[in-house]
């Protein structure tokens, strides 16, 4: 089933400020609480939809991306260049719900505990690593015809001085005294109870006894990591290739996230490029377009092709040469053409005989002095 557009989920138009965004989203999650929806698979779908969206347009920087991008620029986006971590956390509801209380354990439940990295995971299993976002500028030729190049980043891999344990030799893991290994504390507040993630030990559980004094006690260290990726054929600018499992390590064996690898191409000098087709412009003398003739042309290859101009081509003409465009994508579909728009040239300087010539060639041809409009719907 497809997703659908954040602001028809939560209802507001796109121009909504946060507090109407905040409102739309309390009506919407109030409405579909699953404890006053008690197995309505609809309505839980219909609240996760509605925490999705207001994750996205409650953060200034990923309703942005979404803005410009759509989905593709915020699934697990944080922005910036190269690789980062953007395990977006929704952890604290009590600012949007007020005294609502239980809406902590509800998300526990849809949720896993959390949203972030690689989302929900079974109770009692190890948290999954950060998905991380590198982005890959490409020259033109690059996205036409496809490479591959080798990326460096920096990610989370497992420490390898306390083997990824975060304790230094005899020490170990220990229940939190804090929660007595449940993760979470809770508040109340009347007939209501919030809960939220315990801060003694994030919400894991469990607390390291005699931390590694390499990585703190995370069981993580930060290194830097080359990759090779292959970017297909008629790659497009703003495309999004996933490589999985190669985003950060999981702290306590937890399985990696992945890296989603943005593409940016760089214009061309000459080409520009619709879906499959690329096009250009070149220039031809009054001559050639009035008698015809070849003129020699570049390709996006760097191969030298002739093309016959029509005698009395007019200004703005297009040519084609088929199949000299930008292959299909996975080389599965026909390769894209080259359209040529010809550009009569006038001389900015004349010779006396060539200005004798055109005089010349006004008296026989003739030279209107008062031209009919041309519809600017014609030129286009």
């Amino acid at each position: 089933m497809a997703k659908r557009d954040y602001y028809e989920v939560l209802g507001v138009p796109k121009g909504a400020n946060k507090d109407d965004i905040k409102k739309a989203y309390r009506r919407l999650a109030v409405a579909n609480h699953p404890d006053r929806n008690p197995g309505d698979k609809a309505a839980e779908e219909r609240f996760k939809e509605g925490t999705e969206a207001y994750e996205v347009l409650g953060d200034d920087q990923k309703r942005a991306a979404y803005d410009q991008f759509g989905f593709a620029g915020v699934e697990g986006m944080a922005g910036g260049q190269g690789a980062h971590d953007f395990s977006g956390i929704f952890r604290d509801f009590e600012d949007i719900f007020g005294g609502m209380g239980g809406f902590g354990s509800i998300f526990d439940n849809l949720f896993g505990g959390g949203m972030g990295g690689g989302g929900g995971r079974r109770r009692g299993e190890p948290p999954r690593g950060s998905n991380l976002r590198y982005d890959l500028e490409l020259s033109f030729e690059q996205a036409v015809f496809g490479t591959t190049v080798e990326i460096t980043y920096s990610r989370d891999e497992s420490c390898q001085a306390c083997g990824g344990s975060g304790s230094e030799p005899g020490g170990g893991r220990k229940v939190c005294p804090t929660c007595q290994g449940s993760g979470q504390v809770r508040r109340s507040s009347g007939f209501f109870s919030i809960a939220s993630p315990c801060p003694t030990c994030g919400g894991e559980g469990y607390v390291v006894d005699r931390p590694c004094k390499v990585c703190g006690g995370s069981g993580l260290s930060k290194k830097k990591q080359k990759i090779k990726v292959t970017i297909p054929p008629g790659m497009d600018d703003g495309r999004r290739l996933s490589v999985s499992g190669q985003g950060d390590a999981g702290p306590n064996g937890g399985r990696p996230g992945d890296l989603f690898v943005f593409v940016h191409v760089r214009p061309h000098e000459f080409f520009e490029r619709d879906g499959n087709d690329l096009y250009c412009a070149v220039p031809i003398s009054i001559t050639k377009a009035a008698l015809g003739g070849e003129i020699t042309v570049p390709t996006i290859e760097g191969k030298k092709v002739k093309v016959t101009v029509p005698a009395g081509a007019q200004h703005g003409k297009m040519l084609r040469l088929r199949e000299e465009g930008v292959p299909g994508a996975g080389g599965g579909s026909r390769r894209g053409d080259m359209y040529i728009k010809l550009m009569i040239q006038v001389p900015a300087h004349l010779s006396k005989r060539g200005r004798e010539l055109l005089d010349e060639l006004a008296r026989v041809e003739g030279d209107p002095s008062e031209p009919t409009p041309i519809k600017l719907s014609d030129l286009k």
